[in-house]
């Protein structure tokens, strides 16, 4: 067998086998990848806000695409078809990852799902090997790349895929992801989540300024530590432009994997009692008006019913007071609601509402609004 063959099948195996473990991986957790998809079409990123309610169906679209571009890839069936798909996608996810880079807007490109954390730094450059790879891989030539069952079996393949990713997505949007790699999964300990570097004994990123000086039409940037290494200070001709500072990241570190979360009800921070409990329920629903607000009512009434059996109870969500006290009318409820970072309570558990019980601040499950209370 030639070399070149060789390389192609090669190279075949490899991008088909990454296609179906990204596919697979971010059909897992078709609402996390969303959630990354509405960041993306933010006001404050590609301003492409009238995207942001076809996220969920895109993102579905997305990596049932992916799935069958690698199985395809794999079978070795409409080869050309296949290869414009991915170089397309692949053109499609560099610019995301290129633009999250360069400009530090989204810091998690999604890739992997929340199984491979990538940096978009990282993400790129996986980018731009895998479109190197498509690239060579059609160098090669792609009548060389022959099928490995015939066509009717190809279909069979691909029917029977189509039909397993419609069932498995069903199941995770209806319930909860398979396999859960979220900060916040069961087994993990909160408080020690939410510890930072130095209380462990870690080193945290090191962050320094960068200063604008002006003088006359002479423009130029200097870090914090050059500032005062240079004295700066001492030149009067050079002017701080203070509202150009910035701060640069220099170093990596420890982050913890729990951040921008605190339980404050009525704005009392009280994050260590609710962690110190025996056990407790949160119900979260990061946005009522996202939410399925037939099921968030019947499970506020459910939640009532735990604290009247003596179980803390507490309610997190982004929404307002008004639309607290609302709802607590409606369902005739009194446990306390904590208002926060509606990005942090997405991550907790995928699903509006949903329900997350703790033992001593350790989660032990989290449950989908059609599980609960089945399940604990």
């Amino acid at each position: 067998m030639k070399f070149s063959s060789v390389a192609q099948n090669l190279i075949r195996f490899v991008l088909g086998g990454l296609f179906i473990f990204s596919g697979v991986i971010k059909m897992n957790d078709p609402l996390g990848f969303s959630y990354k998809l509405e960041e993306y079409f933010g006001a404050d990123v590609l301003n492409l806000e009238f995207l942001q309610p076809l996220a969920l169906p895109m993102a579905i679209f997305l990596v049932a695409f992916e799935v069958v571009l690698g199985l395809l890839m794999l079978l070795g069936h409409l080869r050309f078809l296949t290869f414009i798909s991915m170089a397309g996608l692949m053109a499609f996810f560099t610019f995301l990852t290129f633009y999250s880079a360069y400009f530090n807007k989204v810091t998690d490109c999604g890739c992997f799902g929340d199984a491979i954390p990538l940096t978009p730094w990282q993400s790129f450059g996986k980018d731009v090997i895998l479109s190197v790879l498509i690239g060579v891989y059609y160098a090669l030539g792609l009548s060389n790349a022959r099928p490995i069952v015939n066509f009717k079996a190809a279909a069979a393949v691909l029917g029977l895929s189509v039909i397993a990713m419609a069932g498995f997505t069903a199941q995770v949007m209806n319930h909860l992801p398979v396999w859960d790699f979220r900060a916040y999964k069961p087994g993990t300990d909160i408080a020690r989540a939410m510890a930072p570097a130095e209380e462990l004994g870690l080193t945290p990123p090191q962050f320094d300024a960068v200063y604008t000086l002006r003088k006359g039409d002479e423009v130029v940037e200097v870090t914090g530590t050059d500032y005062v290494e240079q004295k700066w200070w001492e030149k009067p001709e050079w002017v701080m432009d203070a509202e150009a500072t910035q701060t640069i990241k220099v170093a990596d570190g420890y982050v913890p994997p729990v951040h921008d979360f605190a339980i404050a009800p009525g704005g009392e921070d009280q994050t260590a009692q609710w962690l110190a409990y025996p056990e407790s329920y949160w119900l979260v629903a990061y946005d009522f008006e996202r939410a399925d607000m037939e099921q968030l009512e019947r499970l506020c009434r459910e939640m009532q019913k735990m604290q009247d059996r003596g179980i803390p109870v507490v309610g997190l969500t982004s929404s307002g007071v008004e639309e607290i006290e609302s709802l607590r009318a409606r369902t005739q409820t009194n446990f306390p609601w904590s208002n926060g970072d509606g990005t942090a309570l997405k991550t907790i558990v995928r699903s509006n509402p949903g329900v997350t019980y703790l033992r001593k601040g350790v989660v032990v499950s989290h449950s989908h609004f059609n599980d609960f209370p089945l399940t604990k």
